[in-house]
């Protein structure tokens, strides 16, 4: 009986991935920390007497520490990504790997693969990228690839789109 070792899919994303990543992570941040911002402002400016005294006192703390973490999460986040998010594929399988604190490894054979999206956000747009779906029968058979660069996810759809089909057709 052989084992096989798992190994790291062999192709990263690409690099202006990180940059997509960062200005999608600043736009969440910006806009949550306002909205905390206002939610504080309001409490504070009113002083509901319904709340606890405590949290009236206090109620900065909120956007202040989620503006910290999200700084951290902008500026952390998109790099350590990079160096994680990785994709590969074989004649028969689509490898992917992604997370940054947690991680997840798909193998997903070609041979079940049912349709292969390319989707562009108006930021993907923007940065040249694009997202590549990847469906099968099983909603934990699907994988997604994001951050390739717009051409690579064209050609990558087409590729595996006519590799499926000539498999399914093997298979019958």
């Amino acid at each position: 009986m052989t084992t096989v070792q798992l190994r790291p899919p062999g192709n990263r994303v690409s690099p202006r991935a990180v940059w997509l990543w960062t200005v999608t992570n600043a736009i969440v941040a910006v806009l949550s920390t306002a909205a905390l911002s206002l939610g504080a402002w309001t409490v504070d400016s009113f002083r509901w007497s319904w709340l606890p005294g405590w949290v009236v006192d206090n109620v900065w703390l909120a956007p202040l520490l989620f503006g910290t973490y999200s700084l951290v999460e902008t500026v952390v986040a998109p790099q350590w990504r990079y160096r994680v998010h990785r994709w590969e594929v074989t004649g028969d399988v689509v490898y992917t790997l992604e997370g940054w604190l947690n991680r997840t490894w798909q193998l997903v054979p070609v041979a079940r693969i049912q349709t292969v999206d390319h989707t562009q956000g108006w930021l993907e747009r923007l940065f040249g990228l694009a997202t590549l779906k990847i469906q099968t029968a099983s909603h934990a058979g699907s994988s997604t690839i994001e951050g390739l660069a717009e051409d690579q996810a064209r050609r990558l759809a087409e590729e595996l789109a006519a590799r499926a089909g000539e498999l399914r057709d093997d298979a019958t």
